[in-house]
């Protein structure tokens, strides 16, 4: 998967390839590596690194917003995909009904944060999804109500299965 990944004013494009059990090639901007990488706590991750092993701190702070502290170094940092990125730029087309929400790999649902009838603004995440031994953050697509939600924590999905729903308000006037 590939993410633009942004601190303050700089950024980076970052690839996730996984290459096998724990193993992943991680190229950002053109140089590749490869990681050996293992949970080892609610927010904690275990990284082996050419022959290095650190670990790196994960807290989500919202949205594509999360802070990293790695190797006594904290990050503040912000990471959109490719279907994030075209959303918010789809974000002057105002949503004139529902809008479906599909899972983009297969994985499993690790928690589910809203409840049908629960108002959300863009970006706020709805499902927690775990693929590639790694939880994604899937937001609503738009301000509205969750009007669906057709999956349940535990369950697995597969590529292209749906989510929620979000609808817009009603329009004043």
């Amino acid at each position: 998967m590939i993410y633009e990944v942004t601190e303050g004013k700089e950024s980076a494009r970052v690839e996730l390839r996984e290459a096998g059990e724990n193993l992943y090639d991680v190229t950002i901007d053109g140089q590749t590596v490869r990681v050996d990488v293992s949970k080892s706590g609610r927010t904690v991750y275990s990284i082996i690194e050419d022959g290095q092993q650190f670990e790196a701190m994960v807290e989500e702070r919202g949205g594509p917003k999360f802070d990293v502290l790695v190797r006594g170094r904290l990050f503040h940092l912000e990471a959109s995909d490719e279907r994030s990125r075209m959303l918010s730029q789809s974000a002057a087309t105002v949503a004139t009904g529902p809008e479906n929400v599909t899972a983009d790999m297969p994985g499993k649902i690790v928690k589910v944060e809203v409840s049908v009838g629960d108002a959300v603004t863009v970006g706020q995440p709805v499902v927690i999804v775990e693929a590639m031994k790694m939880e994604n953050p899937i937001g609503a697509p738009i301000d509205g109500v969750v009007t669906e939600i057709a999956v349940q924590e535990g369950a697995t999905v597969e590529s292209g299965a749906p989510l929620f729903t979000v609808t817009p308000p009603p329009k004043e006037g």
